[in-house]
Formats: C-alpha cells, sequence, structure tokens
C-alpha cells in the first residue's frame, strides 16, 4: 500500500526529512529563485528605463539566453543532461541553478497501468474529454485499492466515499457502477452542477429517469398559451378555442424533464449516489455525516458508523486542505486521497511574503484587489497548512499569488506552437502596459501603493521597488493574437464598450482613442527584438516554479505527519500520466485503526 518513500523526492536525498531540510533552506535563502517565484511579473516588463530582463536576470546568464532558442532552453533545463551539454554550454552559475531546481522537484513519472484498468462504457464517458477518462480510470482504481488495502491490512471497512467539490461527478459515477460498487457521497455547491450530474447519471444507467404522469389535453393546452398567437399552428388555435377544465389526476406541470431529476434505488451489492449541495468552508463533515447516518437515505447500507475515505480529483485551491483536515477533524473519516490544483486560489495563512535581502519587495504582481484582500486575510485554512512551514526561522514561508499561478503551469508538456503563443500573449500585453504607461492611463506606484509622484528622496525607484496600477483586461478574441496592432485595438475596444469596465471607460477614452497606426507600429519596432527577454524570463519562472508546487504537496505531507497521534500512515505518489494530467500528486492519509474493544 505504502511506496518506498513517502514523497517522490529524487534519489540524491537520503532520507524525507534530509530532503525537506534542504528544500526549505533553498526557498528562503536563493535569491535568484524568489526573484523568479513572485518577484517579477511580465505585466512590468517594460515599464522601467531597463527592463526587468536587465534589472533580475544575473548578468553572467544574459547573453546565453538571449542566443538560446526558447525550445532547446526547455530542453536543457528539464530533460538534458547538463554535465554533457556541447558548446555553447551555459554559465557554470546557471548549470548550478538548474541542478538545484531538479534535486528539488518531486519526480512525477507514472508507469502507464491503462491495459490493466476497467474501461469505461460509452455512456460512463458520455461529456468526457480524454483527460478527464484518463483521470477518472486512474484514480477510481486508485482508491479502490487503497479501500481494499486499508480493510486488509486494518480489517476496517471504508463504507462511503465523499467526494470533495464532486462537479459532474465523473470519478462518483465510475466509483459507483461496476466493477465498483462504492456507495458515493458528492458534495457540490454549485446545484446546476448537481443537476448536470444526475442528467449523466441516467445516461451511464446508474439512475432512472423519472416517468412523468400528464393529461395530455391539459399539457397540450398548457403548450399553446405558451405560445404566441401568431406562432400557433391550426390544430393549436382550435384547442385554444376548447378550454378543458383541470383534471384533478394529473397536474399540468410544465418544468422542463431535467427539473424532475434521477430516481436512485439502492440494491443489494451494487453502487449508490447520494449528492449533498453545500460548500465545504473547512474540513468539517458533521452534517454530511448526520445525513448518511438517516437510515432512510440508504436503506441497504447497515445501521453502523459510516467510515468515510474523502477523495478528489483537483480540488481547487483550499478545497484540497479542507479534504485533509478532515482526517484530523472527523473521526469518521478513515482516509484521504487528494489531487489538488489551482494554487492560486489559496488564500494565505501568514499574510504576504517578506524577504530580507534588499532587491526584493513583498509583493511585485499588479496590486489588484483581490491579491491585497487574500494577503490581508491571514486566513487559518490557507498555505500553508503544516506546523513546520508556519514557523520556519521564525517568519514561517509564504507564496504570493504569482509565485501560486506559476505553479499551475506545465513546462514539460509546453509545445513550440503554445509556447510560442502565449509568449506572444504577454508580449502584446507587456507592450500596452507600457504604452498605458506613456500616456498616462496609469501611473508608477511603489509597492506599498504610494504614488511615486508622491514621495521624494530614499531609494531609487528599480522593478523591485516600483510596480503600475493594474488594468484587469481579460481574454480578447482570438482574432486579436493576430498582431500587435490587432490586440491593441481589441483591449481598447473592450475596456472603453463592455460594462466591467466603467471605472476607467472615461480615461482610457480621453488617453487611447486618438493612438494612430503608426504609433503602434514604433512601439512594436521598438520592442519586438525584446520578445527574446520575456519569454527567457517566463521560462525560467515556469521552470522555477516546479519547486513552489514540490512545497505546496510536501506542506500538506508535513501537516499530516505533525498528526501522527491519529495518523497511521501518509505519503504522496503519482496517479496520472503528467502528459495527459500535470497535476498528478495526491496526498494519501490513513488514520490509526481504533483499539478493539474485549
Amino acid at each position: 500500500m505504502i511506496p518506498s518513500k513517502p514523497l517522490p523526492y529524487p534519489d540524491c536525498w537520503a532520507t524525507p526529512e534530509e530532503y525537506v531540510d534542504n528544500l526549505l533552506q533553498f526557498v528562503t535563502s536563493s535569491d535568484t529563485f524568489q526573484i523568479l517565484c513572485g518577484g517579477v511579473h511580465v505585466l512590468d516588463f517594460f515599464t522601467s528605463d531597463t527592463g526587468l530582463f536587465s534589472s533580475v536576470v544575473p548578468d553572467e546568464w544574459q547573453p546565453w539566453l538571449l542566443q538560446c532558442d526558447p525550445m532547446r532552453l526547455l530542453d536543457i533545463l528539464m530533460r538534458e543532461d547538463i554535465d554533457s551539454l556541447p558548446d555553447p554550454r551555459p554559465p557554470e552559475s546557471l548549470l548550478r541553478y538548474i541542478q538545484n531546481i531538479r534535486k528539488f522537484s518531486l519526480a512525477r513519472e507514472y508507469p502507464s497501468r491503462e491495459e490493466r484498468l476497467p474501461k469505461l462504457t460509452w455512456q460512463m464517458s458520455v461529456g468526457m474529454k480524454p483527460k478527464k477518462i484518463h483521470e477518472v480510470r486512474n484514480f477510481a482504481n486508485y482508491v479502490d485499492q487503497l479501500a481494499s488495502d486499508i480493510q486488509a491490512k486494518f480489517d476496517s471497512n471504508i463504507t462511503h466515499f465523499v467526494d470533495f467539490g464532486s462537479g459532474q461527478n465523473y470519478l462518483g459515477r465510475a466509483l459507483a457502477s461496476a466493477p465498483y460498487n462504492k456507495q458515493i457521497v458528492a458534495v457540490e455547491g454549485r446545484e446546476h452542477n448537481i443537476a448536470g450530474a444526475k442528467e449523466l447519471d441516467i445516461i451511464a444507467r446508474v439512475a432512472e429517469k423519472p416517468k412523468i404522469m400528464r393529461n395530455k389535453k391539459l399539457w397540450m393546452q398548457q403548450l399553446d398559451s405558451m405560445t404566441p398567437e401568431d406562432q400557433r399552428d391550426e390544430r393549436a388555435l382550435k384547442r385554444a378555442a376548447k378550454p378543458i377544465k383541470a383534471s384533478e389526476d394529473y397536474a399540468a406541470d410544465l418544468r422542463p424533464r431535467k427539473e424532475f431529476g434521477a430516481i436512485y434505488t439502492p440494491e443489494e451489492g451494487k453502487g449508490f449516489i447520494r449528492y449533498i449541495e453545500g460548500r465545504l468552508e473547512s474540513g468539517d463533515l458533521a452534517d454530511v455525516i448526520g445525513q448518511l447516518e438517516d437510515t432512510h437515505l440508504e436503506p441497504v447500507v447497515p445501521k453502523t458508523d459510516p467510515k468515510l475515505m474523502a477523495i478528489s480529483i483537483h480540488s481547487c485551491g483550499n478545497l484540497s486542505h479542507h479534504g485533509i483536515r478532515s482526517l484530523i477533524i472527523n473521526p469518521a473519516v478513515q482516509a484521504i486521497a487528494i489531487v489538488g490544483c489551482c494554487y492560486n486560489l489559496l488564500t494565505e495563512k501568514l499574510g504576504p511574503p517578506t524577504y530580507k535581502h534588499p532587491y526584493m519587495r513583498p509583493s511585485l504582481q499588479a496590486l489588484n484587489g483581490r491579491v491585497i484582500r487574500e494577503s490581508a486575510r491571514h486566513d487559518p485554512h490557507g498555505f500553508p497548512l503544516s506546523d513546520r512551514l508556519c514557523t520556519y526561522r521564525d517568519d514561517g514561508i509564504r507564496l504570493n499569488i504569482t509565485a501560486r499561478m506559476m505553479a499551475c503551469q506545465a513546462p514539460h508538456n509546453w509545445t513550440e506552437a503554445e509556447s510560442d503563443g502565449f509568449f506572444t500573449r504577454h508580449f502584446f500585453r507587456a507592450v500596452l502596459q507600457k504604452i498605458f504607461l506613456d500616456r498616462g492611463v496609469i501611473s508608477k506606484v511603489y509597492h506599498d501603493g504610494t504614488p511615486v509622484e508622491d514621495r521624494t528622496g530614499g531609494s531609487p525607484q528599480s522593478p523591485f521597488n516600483v510596480s503600475t496600477n493594474p488594468v484587469i483586461l481579460g481574454s480578447l478574441s482570438k482574432s486579436c493574437y493576430k498582431s500587435l496592432h490587432a490586440y491593441i485595438r481589441g483591449a481598447i475596444t473592450k475596456l472603453t464598450t463592455s460594462s466591467d469596465y466603467r471605472e476607467q471607460r472615461d480615461i482610457i477614452k480621453e488617453r487611447m482613442s486618438d493612438i494612430t497606426d503608426e504609433e503602434i507600429a514604433e512601439y512594436e519596432r521598438q520592442y519586438q527584438p525584446r520578445k527574446r527577454e520575456l519569454s527567457a524570463i517566463w521560462t525560467l519562472m515556469a521552470f522555477s516554479a516546479i519547486i513552489v508546487e514540490s512545497l505546496i504537496v510536501t506542506d500538506r505531507w508535513l501537516f499530516l505527519r505533525q498528526h501522527s497521534d491519529l495518523v497511521q500512515d501518509a505519503w504522496v505518489e503519482t496517479v496520472f500520466d503528467y502528459r495527459q494530467s500535470p497535476r498528478n500528486l495526491v496526498v494519501v492519509g490513513v488514520k490509526k485503526p481504533k483499539p478493539r474493544s474485549r
């Protein structure tokens, strides 16, 4: 049941303790790592006189990075044997940095098991893309085997599988069906997701379509009454002319069929699905457990205390923390298997990051409202979870949203076309920010929010203490990314016509409406040669952020380890092929069995 190593760290480390000690020391002492993971934001790439590339990349790295092809750089960072690279070789300091990132990155390899896994029927696969089919097949089999191992080792039978944030319930539907036949509790906060999941349950034959009895004449009359008179055919007009009294036997229910839900019939030896609507604000499952203990809800389940396993594929942000905490909070939860994602949605327990070296500031990302609110929340459910990270070197370890967003990247999977696409999007956005600054749409501010013009004296301006006001643009239509000209015109149109930009609309109209095609072409001529600078930094940021994900996952494992009075075993391992699903690390915890009563 338990892998040979509780964390999939590289073999250069002898023990998990040695790995954790050195990981924490590196992330808190490497200036380069801290700059690339949370210290720079591509929005301000061209807004300083020198530019971010010259300011943040070590001098000896710059010539080599600028002459290296983007895909070649990816290969060198992540795949090639750096001891046998041909000339021109990267600078030795860059090679050492690559080695450090690699040796602190948790292993992501996953041996293919597709041929040994039960296949999903076409009815079960409705609505799933290949990525989701891969995830459901592998994870359903994984948690089934985990439950079997727990029963064999501790003689403790898992009675229910609680899926945190079940969405369309693809995983639960597979587990409730043959060959697994599990009791599933799907906890979901969005009503429309539950309604959609029930429709899919009917298609997959784990639930039945409700039979609707209607008086046909009354039903047709009601439909006619809802149709404009000029759109009724001859039959409808005749029916409307002959009113029919409502029958006492059949009501004229005009709701769409999907609103009638689905019928679930418990059967001995077969799986069963229960949906519970609600948002989990913590790991407390008291309400869920209370509903399960009502024998009227599930008459097939013996009247015994439920023994739960909390499971989730890609629970976003703090929802992963709630799933992990549920093992500690709820006596009924016997095990967890949680695959997290969307690290950018995590809140921050310790507040904004602080850095002791003089080149960094707490948060160089765009100072939008959500970032400030989340950083200031000091949310007890946020990152980090473990006491080890909360108290490390007194101040604890903190990650700002920029670092956590970069941890959601999958640089191992980047293709040349995809890479060029998002490098181009970031380049266009960085140039637009420079235009906004030049034309007075935005201004420069210090990291504490003080406008540059309001402060005199003090340290000189640099990319490490000055940023620009954000303009949250979002995505544009695909045609806007064909050229810088199309992008800027599309951005101006969106910002001056959409109701989402009322506060900025007037100033953008005033300052941007007269920009000419010649001016845009001049900006492109000036900054196009520097696009390679941006792509090099973005690649280094994504490569470095592999450690950010390793740190977040390690923190979750350490949290389970610190509760050794309750947790028997805790480990992390891969459950998906990284090429299909890069967030492929599952955090597992198994509770100590209760002593047998004599």
